[in-house]
């Protein structure tokens, strides 16, 4: 029980950071061999393999967003992942190819999967 709980700190702290655009807050607890996966309409729309790779798109995203927040609205405990449901809203910073501008609002409801390796975030799966 313990251990879960300082594994939910983690996702928290990395959640607060991903809100306030801090990079290097996301990157803290993240394992070298971190595996990313973005989720959307059902389709792999983006995978990064490893700690640099993973900055480096997290860096390359802040640019799209005047303003982001995650919200946990709940969470599920599995035997070696968490669920975490979160409802989404940020504000585009740019035009972007898909159509949307400038100060458009996103709303999504989504989840992230989390999963972990030596008390490291190994994979981040997003899905909305």
């Amino acid at each position: 029980m313990e251990n879960e709980k300082q594994k939910l700190v983690i996702i928290q702290s990395y959640i607060e950071a991903y809100n306030n655009f801090d990079t290097e807050g996301m990157i803290k607890d993240l394992h070298e061999n971190i595996v990313f996966k973005n989720i959307a309409n059902q389709e792999v729309n983006l995978t990064t393999v490893g700690k640099a790779e993973f900055k480096n798109q997290a860096n390359q995203a802040k640019q799209f967003f005047k303003s982001r927040k995650q919200t946990i609205t709940s969470t599920i405990v599995n035997e070696d992942s968490f669920e975490i449901m979160i409802d989404y809203q940020g504000v585009i910073a740019i035009d972007l190819p898909n159509g949307m501008k400038e100060n458009d609002e996103i709303k999504l409801v989504g989840k992230s999967i989390f999963s972990f390796e030596n008390d490291k975030i190994i994979a981040i799966t997003d899905i909305s």
